[in-house]
Formats: C-alpha cells, sequence, structure tokens
C-alpha cells in the first residue's frame, strides 16, 4: 500500500479543512517546499497535493507552485484543484506531476473526462470520488466543492468509466473528512469487493496506525493522510512502516 502524505494549498501555504469547508481551515505554515522535502526525507515516495485556490477559482490555480514542489522534493506527484480542460492536465503532466486528480468534472462531463482518459493513459489520471451518505446510508457524489450533491452513486460512475481504461480511484468519505474519526472501512470494502481491479485509495480520516493496518489487510492500494501527520498522531517513518 502506498502512504500518500498530503499537502493542501491555499494562498501558497499548507493548510487543511474540515469536510472540505473554507471557513474550517487550519494552517499548518506557509513553506510548503519545505513540507515537501520533508516527507521525502522521512522515505515517502509519493506526494498528495489539493489546489484549494484552484478548486475554487480555476483562474487561480498554482501550478507553478506544484512545479516547485515537484523540484524541491523529488516525490513523485498526484495533484488536483480547478482542473476544467485539457488543457491544465497537460500544464501539470508537463512540469512534472505524476497523475492529475479529476473530481467533479467526471460527474459533470463524463464524456469529456473518458477522453481524456484515453489520450492521458490510465497512469497519468486518479479519478476522485467524493462521497456523502443520504439519509439511508446511500453514498452520492459531490460535486463543486462539495457544496452540490448528485444523484450518482461512487457505482455508477465507476461503471461508466471503466470501459475507458480507469485505473486508479480515491475516494473520500466527507463527512469524515479532516475530522481524524477513522476511515470508512465499510464503503472501501464495498467498492473494492465489485471492482478488485480498480486501486483504490482511501482518503480522510485516517487517524492512527490501526488505521492503516486496517486498510492495508483490506487490500487498499492507498491511503492518503494528512491532519493526522501535521498533529502528530503518528510520524510518517511510522506509517510507511504499515504500509
Amino acid at each position: 500500500m502506498t502512504i500518500f502524505p498530503a499537502i493542501d494549498l491555499r494562498g501558497g501555504r499548507v493548510v487543511r479543512l474540515t469536510e472540505g469547508r473554507f471557513d474550517q481551515e487550519k494552517s499548518y505554515g506557509d513553506d510548503p517546499l519545505a513540507v515537501a522535502r520533508g516527507f521525502a526525507d522521512a522515505g515517502a515516495t509519493w506526494l498528495h497535493v489539493v489546489d484549494l485556490d484552484g478548486a475554487k477559482d480555476p483562474a487561480k490555480r498554482q501550478t507553478a507552485l506544484v512545479a516547485r514542489l515537484v523540484r524541491a522534493s523529488g516525490l513523485r506527484i498526484q495533484t488536483g484543484g480547478g482542473i476544467r480542460t485539457a488543457a491544465h492536465v497537460e500544464a501539470l503532466l508537463a512540469r512534472g506531476a505524476e497523475r492529475v486528480v479529476i473530481g467533479s468534472l467526471a460527474v459533470t462531463k463524463p464524456l469529456l473526462v473518458a477522453r481524456w482518459l484515453e489520450k492521458f493513459g490510465s497512469e497519468k489520471l486518479t479519478l476522485a470520488l467524493d462521497a456523502r451518505a443520504d439519509a439511508r446510508g446511500t453514498f452520492h457524489l459531490a460535486t463543486a466543492g462539495w457544496q452540490e450533491t448528485s444523484a450518482l452513486t461512487a457505482a455508477d460512475l465507476l461503471v461508466r468509466f471503466l470501459p475507458h481504461g480507469l485505473r486508479h480511484v480515491l475516494c473520500t468519505d466527507i463527512s469524515r473528512d479532516g475530522k481524524l474519526t477513522g476511515p470508512n472501512f465499510a464503503l472501501y470494502a464495498g467498492l473494492r469487493a465489485r471492482f478488485p481491479a480498480l486501486q483504490l485509495q482511501a482518503s480522510g480520516g485516517v487517524a492512527a496506525l490501526d488505521d492503516l493496518r486496517q486498510l492495508k489487510s483490506a487490500h487498499l492500494a492507498g491511503a492518503i493522510i494528512g491532519r493526522a501527520l501535521y498533529e502528530n498522531r503518528f510520524t510518517l517513518a511510522e506509517a510507511l512502516a504499515c504500509a
């Protein structure tokens, strides 16, 4: 299982949001390059970067900063936020990003994203499933910075993209994001059972090393860790050892 330490960028700073809410921000410093180098020094091979400015306004995407993170850290970077056009994808790949994360657009413009999968290849795109449970416990996909909820479920979307070569998927239970309440193991188990060929990454809620051990036992391909690292619940070296 790959460990993805996470850096969320807002105004050039390292922050974390709770449930994706911009009014629930906590800052963890103004030097993302130093944070990335620290992750590399601890033994990480991958870095997950979210451009929050880009997610809110694609015109304010921090592509140049992502490029500096690539150069400064030497890590393989998976990044997203405000991706609306093929040119956005190309710009990040040209600047050294290993994979580009596509979220809302996969829900709102699936035919476009399907063409991107075929154009760029399955190793260059990661589909982000941001899920919110309804009153019956059914998880529907959120869009527009998690402000809107569609009628689609995660399974609906995955079935749609499998014929186009989809391989990498990350899934977030929005209710657990930034809360250190533990991952939604049942959600991931259900997706793994139905889509065993996909490389599924857990995102949101990791709070303890036992969470990582359980995710590995459930055969998750990756785990994205943010707040637990910044608040010293465990070290990155300990997390890597679990994986």
